[in-house]
């Protein structure tokens, strides 16, 4: 599978401050494999938070992206980063990545990125193509520039 269609969860929750009244942010990705209807839909009404699926993404992995996921997959909490802008009053996901360094680079530029935990199938997909297209860098021995070093030989 080259790609895995996913839908966003972003979560708008009520602020008491006298200059902004809302915070958004991405709380969650699911797996969207039926997902005919990419349109934000409420899923959360509460007065204090609602929650909106944003259809229509899919993570897609690149060769070239291998160790970035494998820094991804073999840490703590696995994370999918999410960027996100606003528009208007609400806030749309714009596309979504497990990569370290495409997240990095994102925010970088100054984006609004969020990283969710991964959900196990997720997790799953990304660990089968690391695990087929990962292969570490051979460790090099790194001979140091020691100044003293040829004087300590000889004594």
């Amino acid at each position: 599978m080259k790609e895995f269609p996913v839908a966003v969860i972003m979560e708008r929750r009520r602020l008491n401050n006298p200059w902004i009244d809302a915070a958004w942010e991405a709380v969650g990705v699911v797996p969207a494999f039926d997902d005919g209807e990419p349109a934000p839909r409420r899923i959360v009404d509460e007065p204090e938070r609602s929650q909106w699926r944003c259809g229509g993404f899919a993570l897609e992995l690149f060769r070239d992206e291998a160790e970035n996921y494998f820094a991804n997959i073999t840490a703590p909490i696995p994370k999918v980063f999410v960027l996100w802008r606003m528009d208007g009053e609400f806030a749309r996901p714009a596309t979504v990545s497990v990569s370290y360094g495409e997240a990095a680079r994102w925010l970088d530029s100054g984006e609004q990125v969020d990283g969710v935990p991964m959900p196990r199938e997720i997790a799953d997909w990304v660990g089968d193509f690391v695990n087929t297209h990962y292969k570490p860098e051979p460790k090099k021995k790194v001979k140091r520039n020691d100044p003293l070093g040829l004087d300590r030989r000889r004594t």
